[in-house]
């Protein structure tokens, strides 16, 4: 079975829900919605038996946040890499999977923004595990939500 190594991607600057999320304290750092706050709340999800270490992708101005909310839950990391400059998200699909090759050229890559509410994390679990058998045959596996309305944000 392989490894899945899961990259947190927490570099963007959160400006739709200003003013309260803002470029230097964006919303994946907030408590929105209960005692952990969104990024706290995906490395939680993302660790556990069926992951490799947990990789942190984030913007330098943000660094001191991801160490302090990583020590608040115990979470242990295998590596912070702080993007000198943001460049989105391709940047860093390419960085993750380079580290990854680095550490298991046989690990599967899962990327996931910092900044998203899950509510049924069983469910979640389970796409990802759904997700293996074509990522394990050379395959991109898309997990997203069904929309109920158009919307352009």
């Amino acid at each position: 079975m392989p490894q899945i190594l899961p990259f947190i991607l927490c570099g963007g600057a959160g400006t739709r829900l200003w003013p309260l999320s803002r470029e230097a304290y964006p919303k994946q750092f907030h408590r929105l919605t209960g005692p952990d706050t969104l990024f706290q709340q995906t490395c939680q999800r993302l660790t556990g038996p069926r992951f490799g270490d947990l990789y942190v992708l984030s913007n330098h101005r943000h660094r001191f946040l991801v160490a302090d909310q990583l020590e608040e839950i115990g979470a242990q990391v295998g590596r912070i890499v702080i993007e000198p400059e943001g460049r989105n998200t391709a940047p860093a699909a390419c960085i993750a999977a380079l580290i990854a090759a680095g550490e298991d050229e046989d690990a599967l890559v899962l990327l996931a923004p910092s900044d998203h509410m899950v509510g049924d994390k069983e469910g979640f679990a389970r796409a990802i595990e759904s997700g293996v058998p074509a990522a394990e045959a050379g395959g991109l596996v898309v997990f997203g939500v069904e929309p109920d309305c158009t919307h352009v944000g």
